[in-house]
């Protein structure tokens, strides 16, 4: 914190935002092991509301919102992999503007009524950041018959020891909270309020999760060894296999362009360069700038959380913040060279 001077810990809490994406992944992934789930199917199979899906084609000379139905159903894999055609508000205009003239709630706020947003474009026809991995949460709570808190709990956090992360946060854990800034123009630091919803109508598998970097770590290293921490086996090696290898065939992962500057800037992790999507990660088909490996899986959290693994030089590493407008640059460049400092440690 800014104000206090308080400094960061390995049990320090901070909010995960889209990094919570990794767990709902996760859990989706051992329903799929278990043959509860196809990522072949069809999403409307185990979640009846993803029928007949919408796609938004624009607005009406009264500014009204003009629909269509989609070409084809919603795969439970372009959920996973971020090409059914939702996306999120903040780097979209067109949803931007939905919410505005309808009254949609935005997926952040965790009411159910953000689930009434139509589609951008059809499923499978490109690849585009939003409230699918939301969706993905709602599918393993259908399936597995328990919330997605209880879910993670019982098939995530306990076994790996992870006794600090979840989505309903302790008076203790409250304690250990890392204080949230805004970035200011002139590169400064405001600390301000900042939580999740606590009487949240859904959980929001697509980040509304919390964690310390010690427990992150614990389950980045679970995966980075194929599966298993301590002696503990999460997922199959084949399993965590696929999850880090490309899922969207010929389609490439773009830049994510801002529409709420408050919010974030301009996003892309690796400009003029053709990346992947996994279950449910970012994959360089090229070496990074930084020393990490082509075929490295990497994602964020709005709040300028960072983490990559590396599968050929078995790294991972993460950086924690609790800052906005999301890709800080000042945090973007600690990153780099903390990513450099690992790998030059190495040779």
């Amino acid at each position: 914190s800014t104000a206090t001077g308080a400094t960061m810990r390995a049990d320090t809490v901070f909010w995960l935002l889209s990094m919570t994406k990794a767990f709902t992944a996760t859990a989706c992934m051992q329903l799929i092991e278990q043959g509860r789930i196809n990522p072949e199917d069809d999403a409307a199979k185990y979640l009846p509301e993803l029928a007949n899906p919408m796609v938004l084609e624009g607005f009406d000379g009264h500014g009204q919102p003009r629909l269509r139905p989609a070409k084809r159903a919603i795969k439970v894999r372009h959920l996973l992999t971020h090409t059914s055609g939702y996306t999120y508000s903040i780097w979209s205009d067109a949803l931007t503007r939905y919410e505005n003239v309808t009254g949609m709630p935005d997926i952040a706020t965790c009411k159910n009524g953000a689930f009434l947003a139509p589609l951008e474009f059809d499923p499978g026809e490109r690849w585009q950041y939003g409230i699918s991995m939301d969706w993905v949460g709602k599918l393993v709570e259908a399936v597995s018959d328990q919330s997605l808190e209880v879910f993670f709990r019982e098939n995530i956090f306990a076994p790996l020891g992870m006794t600090d992360s979840g989505f309903l946060i302790g008076s203790k854990q409250k304690a250990r909270v890392a204080t949230f800034h805004n970035r200011r123009e002139d590169g400064g630091l405001t600390p301000a309020p900042f939580e999740m919803p606590q009487r949240p109508e859904f959980f929001m598998g697509g980040g509304g999760g919390f964690s310390t970097p010690r427990d992150y770590m614990a389950f980045l290293r679970m995966l980075l060894n194929g599966g298993t921490h301590k002696g503990v086996r999460v997922l199959k090696p084949e399993t965590v296999a696929s999850m880090m290898r490309n899922q969207i065939g010929d389609l490439d992962v773009h830049a994510m362009r801002t529409a709420q500057p408050a919010y974030s800037r301009s996003f892309d992790q690796f400009p003029d360069e053709p990346h992947k999507w996994g279950y449910s990660f970012d994959i360089n088909t090229l070496p990074g700038p930084n020393g990490r490996s082509a075929g490295s899986i990497s994602w964020a959290g709005l709040l300028n959380c960072y983490f990559w693994l590396d599968p050929v030089r078995k790294v991972t590493g993460a950086i924690f913040t609790q800052l906005l407008p999301f890709y800080d640059q000042k945090v973007v460049k600690l990153y780099g060279t903390f990513e450099r400092g690992l790998y030059d440690g190495l040779a």
